[in-house]
C-alpha cells in the first residue's frame, strides 16, 4: 500500500493552523503511514476547487472545506479508508 497523502490547504489562518495540527496528531496517534503537507498557494488551493479554507485532500479527494473543522474521529475515519 503506497503512503497516503494529506493536504491540508489553507494560507496560515487560525483555524487553517488547527486543522493542521488535529491531523498530524491523528497520523501520529494511530501510526498512520501519511505524509501531511500543507498548501498554502491559493493558486494551488484553487485547483481543488475550493473557495474556502481550511480545506482538507486525501489522496487528491477533497474532503471537508471551511468550517466546522472536522472531529479527530471523523479525520481518523478518512484516513482510514485509505488503508482498507
Amino acid at each position: 500500500m503506497a503512503k497516503v497523502i494529506i493536504k491540508v490547504l489553507g494560507p496560515g489562518c487560525p483555524k487553517c493552523q488547527t486543522l493542521e495540527q488535529k491531523v498530524r496528531e491523528v497520523v501520529k496517534k494511530n501510526n498512520f503511514d501519511a505524509e501531511v503537507i500543507k498548501v498554502e498557494n491559493l493558486m494551488d488551493i484553487m485547483k481543488y476547487g475550493v473557495m474556502i479554507t481550511p480545506a482538507l485532500v486525501i489522496n487528491e479527494k477533497l474532503y471537508s472545506s471551511g468550517t466546522p473543522l472536522p472531529s479527530s474521529d471523523q479525520l481518523t475515519n478518512w484516513i482510514k479508508q485509505h488503508f482498507e
